[in-house]
């Protein structure tokens, strides 16, 4: 799966990860099985998987032990999909960041071959995942670097003064999850492929009970007639919460 500017997807086979590189190469969206049907949640029950919201879908990272929810119309991705975007010069694709188990709302959004190497690229509006933060000196950085990261990785490189980074600010979820959330922009992304837009990403960090920094993030097209608005991705965020985490 490829967004914008270069967020890669990818299968972890045997071991989750936020980022890390995988041992046989990345692997198409479409080669994944479906972790749910069509308008299920991924998990149920009384453990913290059931949906908060009405009608929508419950997405959980069972190695990082978060869950949120998601409208209808998402794709959720099995629990052991990582995406990154890397810088687009960079063979080795080291990714700059990445999240874990994801959600995606229209996946094949815009399909070019913007870059000429003769393969169709999809484009989807939007994703939802989250990762751990180990290198993180505080919940306000994690926010804002994610942010920044998602921004210019997806959309805005190798223009870095593209990308515009908010103050960091404190945010509590409908759990109780007390934490920081931070917004970056692009704008003017010269739109010189079919593919090239604008676009926004929301970053949540905040610490679980083991003391570890983690954190939640949207990234999707900016300035579009069916972008997601500001409220969804808020009510989005309001649903993250703690559920149990596996090993």
């Amino acid at each position: 799966m490829v967004l914008a500017a270069g967020i890669t997807g990818f299968l972890v086979l045997g071991v989750g990860g936020d980022a890390g590189k995988p041992d046989a190469g990345p692997a198409g969206a479409d080669t994944v099985p479906p972790s749910a049907s069509p308008g299920e949640p991924r998990a149920g029950g009384e453990d913290g998987t059931a949906p908060l919201v009405p009608g929508w879908k419950t997405v959980v990272n069972p190695k990082r032990g978060i869950a949120f929810d998601v409208p209808a119309p998402w794709a959720l991705k099995s629990t052991g999909w990582v995406s990154y975007v890397a810088e687009n010069s960079d063979l080795e694709e080291t990714p700059l960041v990445g999240f874990s188990a994801p959600a995606i709302l229209k996946e094949k959004w815009c399909r070019s071959d913007d870059d000429g190497n003769g393969t169709q690229e999809d484009t989807p509006l939007a994703a939802a995942g989250s990762r751990g933060e180990p290198d993180a000196r505080s919940t306000a950085e994690a926010a804002r670097e994610n942010a920044r990261l998602w921004v210019y990785g997806s959309y805005a490189q190798p223009s870095k003064e593209k990308v515009t980074t908010g103050a960091a600010k404190p945010f509590t979820t409908r759990s109780g999850i007390t934490g920081s959330v931070a917004t970056a922009t692009s704008t003017g992304v010269d739109g010189t492929g079919r593919c090239s837009y604008d676009g926004r990403a929301t970053a949540f960090a905040f610490e679980n009970p083991a003391g570890e920094t983690v954190s939640w993030t949207f990234v999707g097209v900016r300035g579009v007639d069916d972008e997601v608005p500001e409220a969804t991705v808020r009510k989005i965020l309001s649903t993250v919460r703690l559920v149990d985490s596996t090993p």
